[in-house]
């Protein structure tokens, strides 16, 4: 198992002035980062994995699409085409960066709704848009994790079950998907069996509690929850995802609108050790 960091909690652009806070989450004892993708091109990604193997951080990916004109499930072929554009780029960012795993809600236009729940029509082209782009993540050695989203951010995939039978019908070796625990404490009435029923198909874990605030602080079950990725076999990324108010585009996005914790560094010395010692109970 390796313990990872979101940088979200900071940034959506991890650059060289992020050096001393990457040293410090390394001090901390964490495996690697999280490092988000939305701009910039391979060769800035190239350099920054160099700088995270200077420090000896390993790394994954993470990016979300937020934008309708480039929504991967819409009737428009030319908007779709843009978003598998757009997913084609992300992967050759991840590649260049050393991250094996693109992970988040990049099936569908974030924040993004119908009025209604996801057609059969919708479900058919994402199906084909997700096709093209597991070709293309095959060819670059990167798995996308595809996470299903709470309700209030997203309309196409809600729950495991939803995702993980999607995920089948994609049949695309690197579409997979990811489970994160917080969206799950909202649609889930079992996050553990949701997890342990679709553990087939995950290839990546976000560790978040119910108010995106210090990971053990909160109501999420923990003990439960730990007991059932060790159990099943999972012995990859749990990664720390939490957000704060510094980035007022992201802060909006996640609705976020006051602080969770006193201090970032709360968030990731406690989190790591929350993580730590969780996992250390529930083995044999």
């Amino acid at each position: 198992m390796k313990i990872g960091m979101c940088m979200f909690l900071w940034t959506t652009a991890v650059s060289k002035k992020h050096e001393p806070l990457l040293r410090d989450i390394k001090a901390t004892g964490f495996d690697g980062v999280e490092i988000p993708i939305f701009s910039g091109t391979p060769d800035d990604y190239k350099k920054l994995g160099a700088l995270l193997d200077r420090i000896g951080l390993e790394r994954t990916a993470v990016s979300a699409m937020g934008d309708p004109s480039m929504n991967l499930i819409s009737a428009d072929g030319a908007t779709r085409k843009a978003g598998i554009d757009y997913m084609k780029w992300a992967i050759d960012c991840s590649a260049a960066l050393g991250a094996k795993t693109l992970s988040g809600p990049l099936h569908s236009t974030l924040g993004a709704f119908s009025g209604s729940g996801p057609t059969a029509a919708e479900k058919k082209r994402s199906v084909a848009s997700q096709r093209a782009i597991g070709d293309h993540a095959g060819k670059k050695n990167v798995t996308i994790g595809l996470e299903a989203l709470n309700r209030f951010e997203c309309y196409l995939l809600n729950t495991m079950d939803d995702l993980s039978e999607h995920v089948d019908a994609i049949d695309r070796p690197h579409i997979k998907a990811m489970y994160d625990t917080f969206h799950a404490n909202i649609e889930e009435a079992d996050p553990i069996g949701a997890y342990t029923r679709n553990r087939k198909n995950v290839v990546h874990i976000h560790i978040s509690e119910n108010d995106r605030g210090v990971p053990g602080r909160g109501h999420i079950p923990w003990k439960e929850t730990f007991s059932a990725i060790r159990k099943s076999g999972y012995d990859d990324w749990l990664t720390i995802e939490a957000f704060g108010r510094s980035l007022k585009d992201l802060a909006a996005a996640t609705k976020v609108w006051r602080d969770f914790s006193e201090s970032p560094e709360a968030v990731y010395r406690d989190g790591y050790k929350h993580i730590k010692s969780g996992w250390k109970k529930a083995g044999p």
